[in-house]
């Protein structure tokens, strides 16, 4: 299982929300270039990032932030947050971002999906965001009638090969996955699931790994130090 430690971008600043609350901010790092190299000296074998600015508003304001992320370490990584435009998805590529994550327009625009897919195959992903099992848009603000597991078979047939599946509720409380929608979801299809939301202890992970998921994104509780990076990768081998 990766494990991929999340660096979320707001202003050009690495932050956490809580619960995805644009009001409730907390900023770790002034140089997210800084935090991506970090994390790569620690160990990590993948990087997730997120340009928060983008996710709420479509326009992918971090731009600059990501592409030296990309060009600052070895080791792939992959964004999220604002991609609704073939533009944007291009212009990760091409700043030599390794996959690319699409969440409201997954849901708004199937037909840039479709495209995008075509495109590059593999290198882009959907992201999932759930509240009680229902999809959630635009940085988290809505809540579609979409249930998460039918978009999955959509997915299928789309050809999207991972999705981060985040459960909004845990997102930022240290509380632990919602490890029951997570199994649902990894069963559900053959498509690669990346948990996301709550994990926060090696306990976590070790269930997570149970579970066969592909990957687990890692946010608050490596900023907080209750979980270490170094640590569990350590003793993951």
């Amino acid at each position: 299982m990766i494990l991929f430690p999340a660096i979320d971008i707001r202003g050009g600043k690495c932050v956490r929300l809580i619960q995805g609350d644009y009001d409730q901010e907390v900023i770790y790092n002034d140089s997210p270039t800084d935090m991506a190299k970090e994390w790569e000296r620690q160990g990590a074998e993948f990087i997730h990032v997120v340009d928060l600015d983008g996710a709420k508003t479509g326009d992918s304001l971090n731009r600059e932030a990501i592409e030296q992320i990309a060009k600052a370490v070895q080791v792939p990584v992959q964004v999220g947050g604002g991609i609704r435009s073939m533009d944007i998805v291009d212009s990760h590529i091409l700043s030599g971002v390794s996959r690319v994550i699409i969440g409201t327009a997954a849901i708004q625009d199937k037909q840039f999906l479709k495209d995008a897919v075509a495109k590059y195959g593999s290198k882009i992903a959907v992201s999932i965001d759930a509240r009680n099992g229902y999809v959630a848009t635009d940085g988290w603000t809505e809540t579609s009638g979409v249930k998460a597991v039918n978009l999955l078979e959509e997915l299928v047939e789309i050809g999207v090969e991972t999705i981060v599946y985040t459960d909004i509720a845990k997102d930022g409380m240290l509380q632990g996955p919602n490890f029951q929608e997570l199994e649902l979801m990894n069963n559900a299809s053959s498509i690669d699931v990346i948990a996301s939301g709550g994990v926060s202890t090696e306990e976590d992970i070790r269930k997570l790994r149970e579970l066969n998921m592909y990957g687990a994104i890692i946010g608050k509780a490596l900023y907080e130090g209750k979980l270490s990076l170094e640590k569990v990768l350590e003793e993951s081998k």
